[in-house]
C-alpha cells in the first residue's frame, strides 16, 4: 500500500510536497489499485464470488473497473481514472501510467473464448493516454506511449509512440516515421528517417 501511495505522489504533479502528500488518500485510482490487489489475492486463491464483489464495490465508488484476474506489476499509476475499464486476462507491467477512460479489454463475445488470453499485454514504463482503447490478445512493448483516443488492436514495437483513432505510428522502436498521406490502417507502412 505504501508503494501506491509513494507512486501517486511521485507521478501527480499537482502533488507539489509538504501536507500535499495526503492528498493521494482522496485519490480513487490509489482506492482502485489497493483494492484490486486484494482482490486479486482471493482470486489466485480461487475464492469464489468474493472477489468480483470487490471488484464490483471498487467499480462503484470509485468508477475504475479492474477485473480481479488482471495481474498488474508495481507501482502502477491511474491518473484520474473515471472510466477505466481492465478485462481479466490482462498483464500490466512495471512503472506503467494510465489515465481517464481507457480500456484494456477483449474484441468481444463473438471472438473471445473462455479459457483464453482475451486481453493486452502492457510491458514496463508504458503511458496509455485518455480515452485509448487497447483490444485484444496484444503486446505493449516497453517504453511505449499510447495517445489519447488511439485504438489499438496490433501489437506495438518499445519505444513507440501510437496515436489517432486507428492507431498509426509516429515513432516505431525509438525512430520517427514520415507520415504518408494516404494510410491504409489495416496494413500500416512505417519509414526510416535515414531514408
Amino acid at each position: 500500500m505504501f508503494e501506491t501511495l509513494k507512486t501517486a505522489y511521485e507521478k501527480d504533479p499537482a502533488l507539489k510536497g509538504g501536507l500535499n502528500f495526503f492528498e493521494v488518500f482522496l485519490y480513487q485510482g490509489v482506492h482502485a489499485i489497493i483494492l484490486h490487489r486484494f482482490a486479486h489475492i482471493l482470486y489466485k486463491l480461487n475464492i469464489p464470488f468474493i472477489p468480483r464483489l470487490i471488484s464490483q464495490i471498487n467499480r462503484f465508488f470509485t468508477g475504475i473497473e479492474i477485473h480481479p484476474g488482471a495481474k498488474i506489476g508495481k507501482r502502477f499509476f491511474i491518473d484520474h481514472g473515471t472510466g477505466i475499464v481492465i478485462g481479466e486476462t490482462t498483464e500490466i507491467g512495471d512503472d506503467v501510467m494510465i489515465y481517464q477512460n481507457v480500456t484494456l479489454g477483449g474484441h468481444g463475445w463473438w471472438t473471445d473464448k473462455k479459457g483464453e488470453k482475451r486481453h493486452p499485454t502492457i510491458e514496463d514504463n508504458v503511458v496509455i493516454g485518455v480515452g485509448a482503447s487497447v483490444l485484444g490478445p496484444v503486446n505493449v512493448g516497453k517504453k511505449s506511449k499510447i495517445g489519447a483516443g488511439a485504438i489499438v488492436i496490433h501489437d506495438v514495437p518499445e519505444k513507440s509512440v501510437v496515436v489517432g483513432p486507428l492507431g498509426s505510428y509516429v515513432v516505431r522502436k525509438g525512430r520517427k516515421i514520415r507520415r504518408k498521406k494516404h494510410f491504409e490502417p489495416q496494413e500500416p507502412e512505417f519509414y526510416n528517417n535515414n531514408k
